[in-house]
């Protein structure tokens, strides 16, 4: 019973001295982490800063900056745990463990990362475009390429966090990727109009929108006959960008010449009830 008395006191004993030691080393590996952070801090703002004098995309710049971020948190915790007596191939072996389950439990996560180095790879989108994803109907535009996620903004200012892995492996529109785009608007008049006048209407409306690229054929033409009426057509070029104003500027010119030469828009066919 004493020498149980006596291993039981010196333990006591030692708690001081190993409750000392053990929050010595929090308080350096606290000191530690913070000079990492800036450490790290200061590593991502020189990558970044030679990325950009290099003109890389900004969906490239981003994308590393993640990588090298998670990265060099992970080396620095690897730095702490050592310090805590663990030893290099201890460390290793935790971290080959930690990331077996971490792994396990996020396949999903897993996928996201490959399709974020597909999309930086293979470029289908860039920081910038206006992209259309067909699975779920998601649109905006790319505002952030990240490690696992890409970030749209909406024209409504909403922001859209989508899953790399989603849209590495799904069909999607990128709107924006060419300089150019067809623009193409339907009028209906009534079946009594003047055709001929109609057309002819339509295409001086055409010669003067600013916005239309001439160097491209532009031209009306009657698209379809209806109960009731005459759909017309114009088609012509615009710069990607013009496209959403081009389009609101014709339809209200479109509108004020007709009024003035007093053609009358075919009107809707109301409802059925069982249409309803």
């Amino acid at each position: 019973m004493e020498i149980n008395l006596s291993a039981w006191q010196r333990y006591l004993n030692e708690i001081p001295d190993k409750a000392l030691e053990l929050g010595g080393r929090v308080v350096l590996a606290l000191v530690v982490f913070l000079i990492g952070m800036q450490f790290i801090r200061l590593i991502r703002t020189v990558i970044k800063k030679a990325l950009r004098r290099s003109h890389a995309e900004k969906g490239l710049v981003q994308f590393l900056d993640s990588f090298i971020k998670t990265t060099l948190y992970l080396v620095l915790i690897a730095m702490i745990l050592r310090g805590f007596g663990l030893d290099a191939t201890s460390v290793a072996a935790l971290i080959g463990t930690v990331g077996v389950a971490i792994g396990l439990a996020v396949q999903g996560s897993l996928s996201n990362l490959a399709g974020g180095v597909l999309i930086i790879l293979l470029k289908p989108f860039k920081v910038g475009d206006y992209i259309k994803e067909d699975r779920f109907g998601n649109e905006g535009t790319v505002n952030e390429i990240d490690l696992i996620y890409t970030k749209l903004l909406t024209l409504d200012n909403r922001e859209i966090i989508l899953p790399n892995g989603t849209l590495a492996n799904a069909s999607m529109t990128n709107v924006t990727a060419n300089p150019i785009r067809r623009l193409d608007i339907s009028v209906t008049v009534s079946v009594e109009t003047d055709v001929l006048k109609a057309k002819t209407l339509l295409t001086e409306v055409l010669e003067a929108e600013q916005a239309i690229i001439k160097e491209k054929d532009y031209f009306a033409y009657v698209n379809e006959l209806i109960y009731g009426g005459v759909v017309l057509g114009i088609r012509c070029w615009v710069n990607s960008a013009d496209l959403f104003k081009t389009k609101c500027s014709l339809n209200e010119n479109i509108k004020i010449a007709f009024d003035k030469a007093g053609i009358v828009l075919a009107r809707r066919k109301p409802l059925a009830i069982d249409d309803k």
